[in-house]
């Protein structure tokens, strides 16, 4: 089983003490930042852009994850790459293009990812997993934080685990982003994820101490 990333989602940290909690997902062990771009568009919210994603880097050495939840994420993908962003995933359903889009994203240096919604099948990116680095399955719908985890994640996931082994492409992580908290994510992580993205059940109380946690429970199964 490969290491378990922890990449605490900065839509649930305090904006107005950004940098404070920043360094508590430090000094939790996080390996990851994850950070949600929404054009309210493509998901019904607005959220951060490329400035704050610079700030960001100028104060973190953690990777940075730009997850866009937008409708023309092309346009935009040199900007989030030049602010520092070091794991770009861009949403199947709004890619007319995609290894278009995905190359662009490898051509800056910088980690690739596809991301699906919910429902969104995912034998429609078979063909287009070898040319990514990671992908995304959303267990909530995007646009909002705090959502209630969505079972059909784990079919999707075990599913997607095994078509990952039995074509040699293992080294493709599996990111899993909505509604996973300490009490669920051994459950994730055994369908086969080795990315946790996590929000409230991180943002929610001692940010260190439930990272600590998770940590635990994540890898109870290695």
């Amino acid at each position: 089983m490969k290491d378990i990333k922890l990449a605490p989602s900065l839509l649930s940290a305090d904006f107005a003490n950004l940098e404070r909690d920043i360094r508590k997902c430090e000094q939790g062990g996080a390996e990851i930042l994850h950070i949600d771009v929404m054009d309210g568009h493509f998901v019904p919210n607005i959220t951060i852009g490329v400035p704050v994603v610079s700030a960001i880097r100028k104060v973190s050495d953690l990777l940075l994850d730009a997850h866009l939840m937008i409708s023309e994420p092309d346009r935009y993908i040199n900007d989030f790459a030049e602010a520092g962003a070091d794991m770009i995933s861009v949403h199947y359903e709004v890619c007319n293009h995609l290894h278009r889009t995905l190359s662009s994203i490898k051509s800056h240096g910088k980690q690739a990812g596809i991301v699906l919604n919910p429902l969104t099948p995912i034998e429609l990116i078979y063909d287009a997993v070898e040319y990514c680095d990671f992908v995304l399955l959303m267990s909530v719908n995007p646009g909002f934080g705090g959502q209630s985890f969505i079972n059909s994640f784990h079919n999707k996931c075990y599913k997607l685990k095994s078509f990952l082994v039995d074509n040699n492409l293992e080294h493709i992580d599996i990111q899993v982003d909505g509604g996973i908290k300490i009490d669920n994510v051994r459950e994730v992580v055994a369908s086969g994820a080795n990315v946790i993205v996590s929000g409230s059940g991180i943002f929610n109380g001692d940010v260190v101490e439930n990272l600590k946690l998770m940590r635990k429970k994540a890898t109870s199964l290695l």
